[in-house]
């Protein structure tokens, strides 16, 4: 009789094939049999979303958690609504243009047309739900189909949207408007349905983000047609920069409204920049004070459970894995040995700015070398590939608990320049302290280590304006995390600003950094000696994909939670 986890490693293999042929993106009740459907739920595999409806989930994700719903949640739906509707459905027609503006953030309710809708109300997890409408879709030429989902053309997107989208989503709608190069595909669909009305407003959109002649072709196109066209714009706003006419990315230029949206609160909420400091060696030795309690504090944001001795172990170079088989065993304290050998590369930068270099150039020149000496010790050891320090990500990435999905990976390498370059033309340090770290997370380069190189990112800068080094307490995650969500998903940033403006002010208050006393997360030793252990809670984020459950299904061996490459810390 095979042993339970023979029996368990079975059911895993069949789930592997399952998510090989959609995705990994749902599991309907009848794809498993009854056996090998409860084994799995009962050992933590599958999770429920609706009855007769599954998807993939991991063993050791607490109850409540929302990370394996949120990373599926896309893939999930187009597989639900395939199978309810076929092809006749499509998203609609603001959610369409929230999606071609590059906006991926999982809606408290998705609202979906079919013709054979029921006008149903489906309660998904974690307070999300699925409207169905009856209504006509589009015509052929006016739908498309974007990673899965059924969506409007980005055309019928903008005829059907209602007036007051443009305005409640800003940033999605001008974001879209950007692809646009010409009148001429947009023209022909006001033209066969007569909308003189809605081409007053669609033009008023283009000329609000700068594209005149655009506004122009429609106005003087739908006249020359017998129309009696008034332009209205439809924004409640004119954003201050004008998009560049040949960048058709969404994602470039969404980054460029979301600085340019954000910045003014920063100006006015934060405190003002000393300057650059006459004494270089004495602000490089606050600096280096700071050391220990900015890795304790960052790592253990992380979710690494770290302390103060052996970051000092690290430091001192007493941690030796080469020579100890104690600290050999210690294999995640790899994390405090990069984030060492990461901040000497970061003191190096910051001497860079202090010295006057731009700092958003010096922030593009050496960002690459904090990132690899950050995890070249992991791959040393064998606990990620050689490939893993290549650079950007070449997969999908999900901030465990949010809402917020990342960039795609062509996304990564569009934006990423863009970035760099607003970093390099913002002349307020404060600015480039606070969006250069939000917005650096927000875009997620990295497979791992965001959120470390973000706050790594945010204290170049703040060097750069003179300010002192400033540590985010792991006593403050909660409300650090909380602000950076409410930046990603609704684009409010003054709960963010307020949080690190504060905590800035402190520092120029003379008052100490946060204490790394009390130890929040429970350490335990190892024999004599104070050899203090750092493992991980769990690793989600590490890029090696390591192997917790080897049951043999593939490249992927275990990996049954969040359908993607991994999922990420901020």
């Amino acid at each position: 009789m095979p042993a339970p986890s023979e029996k368990l490693a079975q059911s895993l293999e069949i789930l592997g094939n399952l998510q090989n042929s959609n995705g990994m993106a749902a599991v309907r009740a009848r794809d498993l049999s009854r056996t090998h459907r409860e084994r799995l739920l009962a050992n933590g595999f599958l999770q429920e979303v609706i009855k007769g409806w599954y998807i993939p989930s991991r063993p050791d994700e607490a109850k409540g958690e929302s990370t394996a719903w949120y990373a599926s949640f896309w893939r999930f739906c187009a597989v639900y609504l395939e199978a309810r509707f076929g092809k006749e459905w499509c998203l609609s027609p603001a959610q369409s243009l929230s999606l071609h503006g590059g906006n991926r953030t999982i809606p408290r309710q998705l609202l979906v047309r079919s013709p054979k809708a029921r006008n149903k109300v489906t309660r998904l997890p974690h307070k999300t739900s699925l409207l169905d409408l009856r209504a006509a879709l589009p015509a052929a030429g006016g739908r498309e189909e974007k990673e899965g989902i059924r969506i409007f053309s980005l055309e019928s997107a903008l005829i059907a949207c209602s007036p007051d989208y443009f305005s409640r989503n800003s940033t999605d709608v001008r974001a879209a408007l950007s692809m646009i190069r010409d009148a001429s595909g947009i023209l022909t669909r006001l033209l066969e349905g007569g909308h003189s009305t809605i081409a007053g407003r669609v033009a008023g959109a283009f000329r609000n983000v700068g594209r005149d002649r655009i506004a122009d072709d429609i106005t003087k196109t739908m006249s020359a047609a017998g129309y009696d066209v008034r332009e209205k714009d439809p924004f409640a706003d004119k954003p201050a920069l004008a998009l560049p006419a040949r960048e058709t990315s969404p994602y470039v230029n969404r980054i460029r409204l979301l600085w340019q949206k954000m910045r003014e609160p920063i100006i006015g909420q934060f405190p003002k920049a000393p300057g650059l400091p006459r004494n270089i060696s004495a602000y490089m030795k606050r600096v280096e004070d700071a050391y220990v309690t900015d890795a304790y504090h960052s790592l253990s944001i992380e979710g690494y459970r770290v302390t103060p001795e052996l970051i000092e172990r690290v430091r001192s170079s007493a941690w030796s894995p080469e020579t100890n088989e104690e600290d050999r065993e210690q294999r995640n304290a790899m994390a405090a040995r990069g984030y060492w050998q990461a901040s000497q590369a970061v003191h190096k930068s910051i001497e860079r700015v202090l010295r006057g270099e731009n700092p958003g150039l010096v922030a593009d020149e050496d960002h690459g070398t904090w990132y690899r000496e950050m995890f070249a010790s992991s791959v040393a050891a064998g606990l990620l590939k050689p490939a893993d320090l290549a650079g950007y990500r070449n997969g999908q990435v999900y901030i465990r608990r949010s809402k917020h999905v990342p960039l795609n990976r062509e996304a990564v390498r569009d934006a990423m320049p863009a970035f760099f370059d607003l970093l390099r033309e913002e002349t307020d340090a404060a600015v480039r302290a606070a969006l250069g770290h939000f917005v650096f997370v927000y875009i997620h380069p990295y497979m791992d280590g965001n959120g470390r190189m973000g706050r790594f990112l945010m204290n170049l800068m703040l060097a750069a304006g003179g300010y002192p080094w400033t540590v985010i307490s792991v006593g403050d995650r909660r409300i650090y995390m909380e602000a950076l969500e409410k930046g990603s998903v609704d684009e409010e940033i003054v709960s963010f600003i307020d949080f690190i403006a504060s905590l800035v002010r402190k520092g120029l208050a003379g008052e100490p950094l946060p204490a790394c006393r009390g130890l929040l997360h429970e350490t335990r030793r190892v024999r004599k000696g104070m050899r203090l252990e750092l493992y991980a809670l769990d690793q989600l984020h590490l890029g090696s994909r390591p192997n917790f459950w080897s049951v043999g299904v593939g490249p992927r061996t275990g990996q049954f939670g969040a359908p993607a490459d991994q999922c990420s810390r901020r």
